[in-house]
């Protein structure tokens, strides 16, 4: 079992309503399914909190991208 700060992540009014949206999908949604919503908040997070793609995908759970369209 794996760290993760989504369930903190859910409870912040810094972050966007919509973020913390994706995030509480995330949660209540199939695994396989899991990484498509994550994915729309760490883009979220990125576009409206200006975090580096990076690290808000980090911050969510995710890994660095393979690809130069991590947060595009």
């Amino acid at each position: 079992m794996s760290f993760s700060l989504v369930p903190l992540l859910l409870h912040s009014s810094d972050l966007p309503e919509g973020a913390r949206a994706q995030l509480a999908a995330a949660l209540a949604t199939d695994e396989d399914r899991r990484d498509e919503h994550l994915l729309s908040a760490a883009r979220l997070l990125h576009r409206h909190l200006d975090l580096d793609c990076d690290d808000a995908r980090e911050l969510v759970g995710l890994p660095p991208p393979t690809d130069d369209c991590g947060c595009a």
